[in-house]
């Protein structure tokens, strides 16, 4: 297994035309009219957005739809169902991830989607650095430092976060066949990537205050039902490798 490799935080970068072409970002969205106008202004020029609405009440999928996101509904409640929902429905080469909530820039996944590019890497995730205060509840980050711990024991992966910015190709993430459709998908592709052999590496982000109340981790209670079901992934028995050619697709 290669190892994960950290690097220090970066400015948001510019596009170059290479960097531009086949990539889809994929937004779940449960009632973030709010804070879509922000998230979708900074998508790079020439990706595309596929917010994946999960039920919102608050007219979410058609703002994000006058403003110029693809949507895509996805009517089972569940953040991993949301990702998956996107996954599927997307396309290009490269697949982004990120929360639809203002507190992640997705013009920082630039870098991210270039070091997949180039074969320096087959996951990329951001590890979230928070700036100022209520960005991240001490309840979040005690379950993410928890999770983290568990992740290094059953994998090897010396991650710091599981944070929901990240890169990848899409045919390997399709053949890794994540199961979860709650809040275990965004762990359980990092555990089934690592059982294949993935490089992944990690890149400090910032962290900013969301928008409106977290559906998964804004309450302890809620923090720890989020770990309970990721101790179910990592409990899973490893799964087979999924062979990557050359040009970091599934075999």
């Amino acid at each position: 297994m290669k190892p994960v490799t950290t690097s220090p935080a970066s400015e948001p970068e510019s596009a170059p035309a290479t960097d531009t072409a086949s990539v889809d970002v994929v937004l779940p969205c449960l009632n973030e009219a709010e804070a879509l106008p922000w998230v979708l202004d900074r998508i790079p020029p020439g990706w595309r957005a596929l917010v994946v609405d999960n039920g919102s009440t608050d007219g979410s999928a058609d703002l994000a739809r006058a403003l110029g996101a693809t949507v895509v509904h996805e009517e089972r409640r569940g953040f991993g169902a949301a990702c998956h929902a996107g996954l599927t429905a997307a396309t290009a080469d490269i697949v982004c991830f990120c929360d639809c909530d203002a507190s992640l820039d997705p013009s920082l996944l630039v870098p991210f989607v270039r070091e997949v590019r180039e074969g320096g890497a087959d996951l990329v995730l951001g590890r979230r650095r928070p700036q100022g205060r209520g960005a991240w509840p001490a309840h979040a980050r005690a379950g993410n430092l928890a999770l983290s711990r568990m992740l290094r024991r059953r994998t090897g992966l010396r991650l710091h976060d599981l944070g929901p910015l990240r890169a990848a190709r899409r045919a390997p993430l399709l053949a890794l066949g994540i199961t979860d459709r709650r809040s275990g998908y965004p762990l359980e592709m990092v555990v089934r990537a690592a059982d294949a052999g993935w490089h992944v590496t990690e890149h400090d982000v910032p962290y900013l205050p969301r928008s409106g109340a977290s559906k998964v981790t804004g309450t302890w209670r809620g923090t720890w039902q989020a770990v309970r079901d990721m101790s179910r992934v990592l409990a899973a028995p490893a799964t087979a490798p999924v062979p990557l050619s050359p040009g970091g697709t599934a075999q």
